[in-house]
C-alpha cells in the first residue's frame, strides 16, 4: 500500500501542475481576448488565429483542469443521498463509482480520442478559417486530458482503498484548495 500511495502522490503532484497550468490559460486567454477586442476596435485589426487561440486555451484549461478538479473532489455530484450517509458508506460510493463508472469511461475517451490527434498531426491539419492555426495541438489536449483524469481517478481509488483500510489520513482523500 506504501508504494501505492507513493504513486498516488505523483500523480497528485502532476496534476497540481496541471490545475496550475489550466489556472494560468485563463490568464493568457482573457489577455488575449481583451487585447483582440481592443486592436480590432482602435486601429482596426484582427485575425482569426486570435479567437482560435482562445480556443485552444479554453480546451487546455477544461481538459488539464478536470483532473486537478477531481483531486480537489470539486466535481458536482448529487448530494441528496450522498450527505446524508456514513463516512464509510460515502468512501464506498466514491470508490465503486470511480472503479464501474469513471475509470471505464476516461480510459475510453482516452483510447477514442487519441485517433483524432494523430490524423489531425498526420495530415498537418489546418483551421480552414483564414489566418487560423494549426489544429493537431488542441487536438492532442483529447488523449493527454482523458489520460490525466484516468490517473487522477487511480489516485483517488488509492486514497479511498487506503482510509478505508486505516492506512490514509481521511482528510487528505481529498484535499482542499489553495486559497
Amino acid at each position: 500500500m506504501d508504494r501505492l500511495l507513493q504513486f498516488s502522490r505523483l500523480i497528485d503532484a502532476v496534476n497540481q501542475r496541471m490545475g496550475a497550468i489550466a489556472s494560468w490559460c485563463v490568464l493568457v486567454a482573457c489577455l488575449i481576448s481583451a487585447s483582440n477586442a481592443f486592436s480590432r476596435y482602435t486601429i482596426s485589426v484582427s485575425s482569426n488565429a486570435w479567437l482560435e487561440i482562445q480556443w485552444y486555451l479554453f480546451s487546455a484549461m477544461f481538459l488539464l483542469g478536470a483532473s486537478y478538479t477531481l483531486k480537489l473532489n470539486g466535481h458536482v455530484r448529487v448530494d441528496v443521498v450522498y450527505a446524508n450517509v456514513s463516512r464509510r458508506a460515502q468512501l464506498w460510493i466514491d470508490l465503486l463509482g470511480a472503479i464501474f463508472f469513471m475509470l471505464p469511461a476516461t480510459a475510453m475517451l482516452c483510447w477514442l480520442s487519441w485517433p483524432i490527434f494523430y490524423n489531425s498531426f498526420a495530415l498537418g491539419e489546418m483551421s480552414t478559417n483564414p489566418g487560423g492555426l494549426i489544429r493537431w495541438p488542441v487536438k492532442l489536449l483529447l488523449p493527454v486530458g482523458f489520460a490525466l483524469l484516468t490517473l487522477q481517478g487511480l489516485s483517488q481509488v488509492i486514497k479511498l482503498v487506503a482510509e478505508m483500510s486505516g492506512r490514509h489520513e481521511p482528510d487528505a482523500t481529498y484535499e482542499k484548495p489553495v486559497q
